[in-house]
């Protein structure tokens, strides 16, 4: 019954992470998009939501807190034990959103330089 309760937890910390995944690797992708269509408030207030995201791994050790809870619910220490992501994402998710993070920062940088209108 335990190893039961165990796996419910899991699956519901493992759904949080995913749908949290989803959400700041959905405004990584709106970032430059949105500044490409001149959305450049909207563009700022989703850039700091990810900083804020950014954040909260600069103070866990760029581990996300959400694995240190699933991390007590199961023995698997693969890169997806504690997220609904394929194993090749989830291990290499720092370094393809992190590089999309900041191509999206320098084109938001860049047309804030450039002023209005350009």
């Amino acid at each position: 019954m335990a190893n039961e309760a165990a796996s419910r937890i899991l699956w519901r910390v493992r759904m949080i992470h995913t749908l949290a995944w989803a959400v700041f690797a959905s405004a990584i992708v709106a970032i430059p998009l949105l500044t490409t269509f001149g959305e450049l408030r909207e563009a700022a207030w989703v850039s700091l939501l990810v900083w804020l995201e950014v954040a909260i791994l600069a103070v866990n050790r760029m581990h996300c807190p959400l694995a240190g809870v699933a991390a007590r619910y199961t023995e698997d220490r693969s890169a997806n034990s504690d997220i609904f992501l394929p194993a090749w994402l989830s291990q290499h998710n720092k370094l393809i959103f992190g590089v999309l993070f900041g191509g999206g920062e320098i084109v938001l940088l860049w047309r804030f330089l450039a002023g209005p209108g350009r």
